[in-house]
C-alpha cells in the first residue's frame, strides 16, 4: 500500500499538511515527497512495489505547454505493460516500471475518459497543469481508500485515510467508488453494483465462467517485485485463493493462518489446506490480553465502530503484524468480496430472488466501508499491500449480472456457484470445498467475540448504557460492545460518524434475520459451521 493526500487550492497550509500527511507514513514506509503544484500540495508515501528503483517515486510529473501536470496514485494497474507499450509508440517517455506512471499519458490522451479504461485497484489525484484543476477518481469497488473533506474556506482535501483529513476537514466522508471528481462534482463512471443486463447463462456455463473469472483474478495479483504472501484461514474464499496461486507458481507458496489456542476453527482447516496445495505455512497465536490490549489502536486504524468490522480485524490485524515483524513478504493476497457476490448465511433467508440482488447490489456498494476497509487498514498498517482476486473487475461485473434465480440457495449449500465451479479439478479436498462456512470472527475462537463483549460489559452499567448511547442519533449503539467501539472511534473522530452509513447487519426486514448480534452464529442456519 502506498499513502496520498492532496490539499487543493492557494489556502494549503504546508505545516497542517505535514502533521496530517505524517499519520499513514506506515502505509508507505520506503519514500515520502510533498510537492508544491502553484495551486495546493500534494504528497506521497511509497510503499515500493512494482518499479522498485527511485524513478518510481511519485508525484509523477507531465511536462506541458502551460506548465506541469502532476498524478498521485495508490493503486495497481493490470496489463499496465502493454498500455505502457501503446503510449510509447505515441511518443512519451517513460522514467520508471511504474505501472502508475502511465496516468497522466492516458489522462492527456482519453481525459476522464482514462477510469473506465483501467483494470485496476485504485485511488488517485491529479492536477492538470494545462488547465489549473485537479481531478480524483476511485475504483468501481473501493478496494483502495479514499477520503475527502473541505477546508474552511471551502478547499477540498482528498487523502487514503480520514486520520489524515482530522482537524483539517470539518466533514470527512469516504469518497464514492466508481465515481470521479471535477470541478466541484461527483461523477459515476462505473456503477459495478447494479448490472445493465441481466446473464441468463445456464447453471454450468455459468459456473465454468466463475473458474475462469478467479482463475484469472488471482493470477494477474500474482505479477510483483515483491515478495507475495497469502491469509489462509481454512474457509473457501481464501482456500481458493491460495490454491489458485499454489498451482500457478513453481515453488511453495507462504500462507499464514491466525487464532486463539483453544478454539480457533479454522486453524486446523487452514493447516489441512496447506498440507494439501503443499505451501510453507504459519500459524499465529494471540492471547485475550493482545485483543484487549490492541482494540483501541484497531479502533483507530479502521476509522469505524462497526461491530463485524472490528471483530474481524483483530485477527487480521495481529496476523499481518506478525508478518510485516518476521518476513519480507510486501504484498497480501485475501478472500474478501467472496460471500457479497455469492452470498452469507443469512441470505439463505431472502424471500425472492429479486431480493438477493437487491441485497447484493447494497452489500457491494457499501462493502468499501467495510470488509474492504477492514483488509485495507489492517494490512496496510503494517506496511504491507492488500490484493483482493473476487474483486477483480470482470469476475464481479460477470457475477452481479448473473440471473439471481440462479445465485439462490437452492441446492442445500451456500455458495453453491463457486463451489460447483471447482468441483472435481482437484484444487482443494472435498473437505474444504464443501464445508460449511463459519463467521470470520468466530473462526479465530468463539472466545475471542466472548472477550471483546464480556470487557464491555464490565466497563457500562446498564444505566451508563442507556445514557451513553443515547448520545449518539446517527447509527445508534444497541449494545454495550457496540457503545464501547463507538466511544474509541469518537475519541479520534469526533464528530464524524457518518463515514460508514450504519451497523453490518443481516437485513432484519427478513424473516429468521431480526437479530441483535452480525454474527452469524445466532442465525438458525449456522448449523455445523462453527465445528
Amino acid at each position: 500500500m502506498c499513502s496520498i493526500m492532496v490539499w487543493c487550492g492557494p489556502g494549503a497550509d504546508p505545516e497542517a499538511f505535514r502533521k496530517g500527511f505524517a499519520r499513514t507514513v506506515s502505509r508507505g514506509p520506503d519514500m515520502s515527497r510533498i510537492l508544491d503544484t502553484g495551486s495546493g500540495l500534494m504528497g506521497f508515501h511509497r510503499l515500493s512495489i512494482m518499479g522498485l528503483t527511485l524513478t518510481g517515486m511519485q508525484p509523477f510529473v507531465l511536462e506541458g505547454s502551460h506548465g506541469p501536470s502532476y498524478a498521485v496514485c495508490n493503486g495497481e494497474l493490470y496489463g499496465f505493460e502493454k498500455e505502457r507499450e501503446r503510449l510509447r509508440r505515441k511518443g512519451y517517455v517513460f522514467q520508471s516500471g511504474s505501472d502508475c506512471e502511465i496516468l497522466l499519458p492516458l489522462y492527456r490522451e482519453y481525459g476522464t475518459g482514462l477510469f473506465a479504461r483501467l483494470d485496476a485497484e485504485f485511488a488517485c489525484v491529479l492536477y492538470d497543469g494545462e488547465t489549473g484543476r485537479y481531478i480524483a477518481a476511485r475504483d468501481p469497488v473501493g478496494i483502495r481508500p479514499l477520503y475527502y473533506g473541505y477546508d474552511r474556506s471551502g478547499g477540498i482535501l482528498f487523502a487514503s485515510e480520514p486520520g489524515n483529513l482530522v482537524g483539517l476537514a470539518e466533514t470527512i466522508l469516504p469518497f464514492p467508488p466508481g465515481c470521479f471528481w471535477e470541478d466541484g462534482r461527483f461523477i459515476r463512471y462505473r456503477d459495478i453494483a447494479s448490472p445493465d443486463h441481466v446473464c441468463r447463462d445456464d447453471l454450468e456455463t455459468a459456473c465454468r465462467k466463475i473458474r475462469r473469472g478467479l482463475e484469472a483474478g488471482v493470477l494477474k495479483r500474482l505479477v510483483s517485485d515483491s515478495k507475495v504472501g497469502f491469509l489462509l484461514s481454512g474457509g473457501l474464499d481464501s482456500s481458493l485463493v491460495c490454491a489458485i496461486a499454489a498451482r500457478a507458481c513453481g515453488s511453495p507458496i507462504r500462507t499464514f493462518a491466525i487464532g486463539m489456542r483453544k478454539d480457533a476453527i479454522d486453524l486446523k482447516y487452514a493447516r489441512e489446506t496447506a498440507d494439501y496445495i503443499g505451501s510453507d505455512h504459519t500459524e499465529v497465536f494471540m492471547t485475550p490480553e493482545e485483543v484487549i490490549g490492541s482494540l483501541e489502536r484497531v479502533i483507530r486504524l479502521l476509522g469505524t465502530y462497526d461491530i463485524t468490522t472490528i471483530r474481524a480485524s483483530m485477527g487480521m490485524y495481529l496476523v499481518c503484524k506478525a508478518i510485516h515483524e518476521t518476513t519480507d513478504i510486501r504484498v497480501i493476497l485475501t478472500g474478501e468480496i467472496s460471500d457479497e457476490l455469492f452470498g452469507y448465511k443469512y441470505t439463505d433467508f431472502a424471500p425472492s430472488a429479486r431480493a438477493f440482488q437487491e441485497e447484493a447490489e447494497k452489500r457491494i456498494r457499501e462493502i468499501h466501508m467495510y470488509d474492504v476497509l477492514r483488509a485495507d487498514r489492517c494490512i496496510s498498517v503494517n506496511s504491507l499491500e492488500a490484493r483482493v482476486p473476487f474483486g477483480d473487475l470482470a469476475l464481479v461485473s460477470y457475477v452481479m449480472a448473473l440471473d439471481p434465480e440462479l445465485k439462490l440457495n437452492r441446492y442445500g449449500k451456500g455458495k453453491y456457484l463457486l463451489r460447483h465451479a471447482f468441483e472435481g479439478t482437484g484444487l482443494l479436498p472435498d473437505s474444504i470445498l464443501w464445508r460449511e462456512k463459519a463467521a470470520f470472527s468466530d473462526a479465530v475462537g468463539h472466545s475471542m467475540v466472548d472477550i471483546l463483549k464480556d470487557y464491555a460489559g464490565s466497563l457500562y452499567s446498564d444505566e451508563a448504557f442507556e445514557t451513553g448511547r443515547a448520545r449518539y442519533a446517527h447509527a445508534r449503539p444497541f449494545t454495550k460492545e457496540s457503545l464501547l467501539y463507538r466511544d474509541i472511534f469518537e475519541k479520534y473522530y469526533p464528530g464524524q460518524a457518518e463515514m460508514i452509513t450504519d451497523f453490518w447487519m443481516p437485513n432484519r426486514d427478513w424473516e429468521g434475520c431480526d437479530v441483535t448480534d452480525p454474527s452469524a452464529r445466532v442465525l438458525s442456519n449456522y448449523g455445523d459451521s462453527g465445528v
